[in-house]
């Protein structure tokens, strides 16, 4: 198996599990979550082009993600691109 097979592997695999563990969530938004996490994609056509789907539905739901509970942020617009850079919400120390 090739490492970018494996790469792929661990990443539908995290995916899965995400959508695990909040029901709500769609493969679209667990996607975002975990890639944003594993640094894999911080905008939204970096994101679309590595899936191969359409950057509008990327847009359509990290709104979704942003506008729930926060679950990202967005951190900076490209009104020319449409493009959205975006990051996990800073965590809580305890």
């Amino acid at each position: 198996m090739s490492e970018e097979a494996s790469d792929a592997d661990r990443f539908l695999a995290l995916v899965t599990a995400a959508q695990g563990k909040d029901v709500g969530l769609t493969s679209i938004q667990a996607g975002l979550l975990v890639a944003a996490e594993l640094g894999i994609a911080r905008d939204s056509r970096a994101f679309a082009r590595k899936l191969g789907i359409a950057h509008s539905l990327v847009l359509r739901e990290l709104n979704v993600l942003v506008e729930r509970e926060g679950l990202l942020q967005i951190v900076k617009r490209d009104l020319r691109t449409m493009r959205v850079h975006y990051m996990l919400p800073p965590r809580d120390e305890v």
